[in-house]
């Protein structure tokens, strides 16, 4: 892959390709639209749904003890300090329920916001399609939503609460109007994966197909095997790389051809060519600075496919 000169021995550099029009960005959403509703188009395999299943679990389960914390905590302050004294003031809170209170609302704060990581790397791992609006919006928006559930009740009650001192509403209401808005913050999909979105991946990478073939059998002596996990973004030169030996929740490795790789929607191969060269034992080739610029060009030209087909608005 050496570069090519012209006969005044001058480096002949290609042009990067000229941005998407308008009509070409609406061409390719329509065809990914129109391969998802024929079930032709991009899908997560079984492994990618099986751990994006599990962590949809474990997700709601993190939840759902984060707010039975959070009915706790209200049950505490509405039924056990209320009412008043004998001198018909209202009852005194415990010295340790300051402390207490605090602590329940960052256990809470963690419970959402792990759950709603967890969330997230499912939906990015199985993906809805954004020709459901409503679905879209709720599975991709979802861990931004449950932090009001876990938080805007037990803050109302402490702000609202007479059993309670100054300090403790202030303290205690600053703490949980903070993790709400982390809460809420860490949970938005800001750009939502949608099966469409992959789709159109594929089918801007489908053309790189040829190059990244050409690459893998220079690096490897004519082989056309990459190595890939269900979560990554690209694939590999080897089964010993490791980037796919690091642990991972589908913790398998697949393996198959270019194209193979290209089909399951990642976006082209690794570009720690030279760290893999060295773990798959190949021999380093004289033009390897070529290769990783040429590499380089097709990532970048990927992403800018990628770029130019955002998501539309995550609303219903």
């Amino acid at each position: 892959m050496a570069e090519p000169t012209s006969r005044s021995g001058k480096k002949v550099v290609q042009a990067s390709s000229a941005p998407q029009t308008a009509k070409q960005t609406a061409d390719v959403r329509a065809e990914a639209d129109k391969r998802v509703t024929e079930g032709t188009g991009w899908k997560a395999t079984p492994e990618a749904k099986a751990s994006a299943g599990s962590k949809r679990v474990i997700a709601v389960i993190l939840w759902v003890v984060a707010i039975v914390l959070e009915a706790v905590g209200i049950w505490y302050m509405l039924f056990i300090l209320r009412g008043t004294n004998v001198d018909g003031d209202p009852n005194v809170q415990p010295s340790w329920f300051f402390w207490a209170l605090l602590a329940l609302l960052v256990v809470i704060g963690i419970f959402t916001i792990i759950g709603s990581q967890l969330w997230k790397a499912a939906n990015q791992a199985d993906p809805a399609s954004r020709q459901e609006p409503v679905r879209f919006f709720v599975q991709n928006q979802l861990g931004a939503l449950i932090p009001l559930i876990a938080f805007v009740p037990i803050i109302i009650v402490i702000l609202l609460s007479k059993n309670l001192d100054g300090r403790t509403k202030g303290f205690a209401g600053a703490v949980g109007g903070i993790l709400l808005i982390v809460a809420v913050l860490l949970g938005i999909s800001y750009s939502p994966p949608s099966q469409e979105a992959n789709t159109e991946g594929v089918i801007a990478n489908a053309g790189q197909v040829d190059d990244y073939t050409a690459i893998v059998a220079e690096l490897t002596s004519g082989g056309d095997d990459v190595w890939w996990t269900p979560g990554g973004k690209v694939y590999h030169l080897c089964e010993d790389a490791s980037a796919v030996n690091q642990t991972s929740a589908a913790n398998e490795i697949d393996h198959g051809t270019v194209a193979d790789a290209h089909a399951q929607g990642k976006a082209g191969l690794t570009l720690q060519v030279d760290q893999e060269l060295g773990e798959c034992s190949l021999a380093v080739p004289t033009d390897l600075a070529d290769i990783d610029a040429h590499i380089h060009q097709l990532r970048d030209e990927y992403a800018a496919q990628q770029a130019s087909n955002p998501e539309p608005a995550t609303t219903p």
